[in-house]
């Protein structure tokens, strides 16, 4: 019998299993990565196409051409489209990335075959009908117009154009008039560029049969498709980081003021990145991080504050971020550096250290649990460009790291003077 009074004795996580996924080549080329997990009969189907906003020509290119593949084809009408997977209750989603464009279904096994007939369609012969155009546009449009009324959007657009430039693709924002240069001519360019089968890779995760890796080959795998005679690359943009300290965007009617603080980072790539993600936890990367500490528990200056670090295709970026009333901004920024400044002259107790350890390694197996987690996992492997060893490379810098490379890392990365601040809200 169980005894519910002795507590189960606590473990450290040694080692760390991730599950590898299958990795196949399909008749026309296509790389497919079967993860074979889980006892439910659903499976997920991920279709990554090299097409993100990094390819873009035009503002808004790739996501309305991503977002209108559900709009209607040469067999179905978008209601069409949208009655027959909820008929075999199924769920598409589309999304696009900085480097990628994403197709995902989530479908029950039993009726895999004809949720494929659908996003087959979708992938293939899309039409993008200017009437339905209109319509995605005209609501998209009117919820950036609301948007861009916000203090959180303001401060974002400002710090990546701080960062990176505004002629950088990560730098560049669309604007109002950018929504009403779409067409389905541009969007029709765009597909025929890069959606097609020399360009894209699958993912397939759940309860995984022969009949399913069957009727995957035999719609997207057993011949080309799309014109395969273009070539996807992707073309080097300067980064042209602001030479000012701070930016501040007046918005006259904000009640809250939102603050960036940031600079260019190391890459994932870098030998110190692991370590270093453990510094950026500690100082603001969970519930109980020295920012949420100091910041919202002892003086209340705001209900949340985090700091992470972002990757883009050529570079990584630190950021800060938080909301916070108007007349405590400036309060903020300074115990900001102050506990940066701790950091670089203080070693880490062992007890902080041990409990964003046992957190970060409680994240880690939340993250690769189920058959989806591990697509999840994976996809960052690849669109990320890193290495198999990964997850194991990430586990053992997480056990060993030491404190003493915690403060050395500090006074490596945590240059105070490099940092952007940028705040969007109402002046005092």
């Amino acid at each position: 019998m169980l005894n519910r009074k002795t507590q189960p004795e606590i473990k450290a996580l040694e080692d760390i299993s991730i599950a590898a996924p299958q990795r196949k080549i399909m008749s026309n080329g296509i790389p497919l990565n079967v993860i074979e997990a889980g006892n439910q009969e659903v499976v997920r189907m991920d279709i990554l196409i090299g097409a993100g906003k990094w390819h873009q020509t035009q503002l808004l290119q790739t996501l309305f051409t991503n977002r209108m593949l559900r709009e209607g084809t040469k067999r179905f009408t978008s209601a069409e489209i949208a009655e027959k997977l909820d008929y075999y209750g199924a769920w598409l989603e589309l999304s696009t990335s900085m480097e990628y464009s994403y197709i995902t279904l989530y479908s029950l096994n039993k009726y895999l075959a004809s949720t494929l007939e659908v996003v087959e369609s979708i992938v293939k012969e899309p039409l993008f009908p200017q009437k339905e155009l209109n319509t995605v546009v005209d609501t998209n449009k009117h919820q950036f117009l609301i948007n861009s009324t916000k203090v959180e959007y303001l401060a974002q657009k400002s710090f990546a154009g701080a960062i990176f430039g505004e002629q950088h693709p990560c730098g560049r924002f669309a604007s109002a008039d950018d929504y009403d240069k779409v067409t389905s001519a541009c969007l029709k360019e765009f597909y025929d560029k890069y959606y097609h089968s020399g360009n894209c890779s699958i993912y397939i995760a759940g309860k995984i049969t022969d009949g399913i890796l069957n009727q995957l080959e035999n719609t997207f795998g057993k011949d080309t498709w799309g014109q395969v005679e273009n070539k996807s690359s992707l073309l080097p943009y300067a980064i042209s980081s602001t030479t000012r300290k701070r930016l501040f965007t007046e918005q006259a009617t904000a009640m809250q003021s939102s603050l960036k603080m940031g600079k260019v980072m190391i890459q994932r790539s870098h030998p110190d990145y692991y370590k270093l993600r453990v510094l950026v936890t500690i100082f603001g990367g969970y519930f109980g991080s020295r920012l949420m500490s100091n910041i919202r528990e002892d003086k209340g200056y705001t209900y949340g504050i985090s700091s992470g670090i972002a990757s883009y295709p050529d570079t990584g970026v630190f950021m800060v971020a938080t909301e916070a009333a108007n007349e405590y901004v400036e309060d903020i920024i300074k115990e900001v550096y102050h506990e940066m400044s701790m950091l670089q002259t203080d070693l880490v107790p062992d007890s902080e250290l041990n409990m964003v350890r046992n957190y970060m390694l409680g994240d880690m197996c939340r993250s690769y649990e189920g058959p989806f987690s591990l697509s999840d996992a994976w996809m960052f492997i690849q669109t990320s460009n890193l290495s198999d060893s990964y997850f194991e490379e990430s586990l053992n810098a997480l056990i060993s790291v030491t404190a003493e490379e915690i403060r050395i890392l500090a006074q490596k990365y945590f240059d105070q003077e490099n940092m952007v601040e940028v705040i969007a809200g109402k002046s005092l």
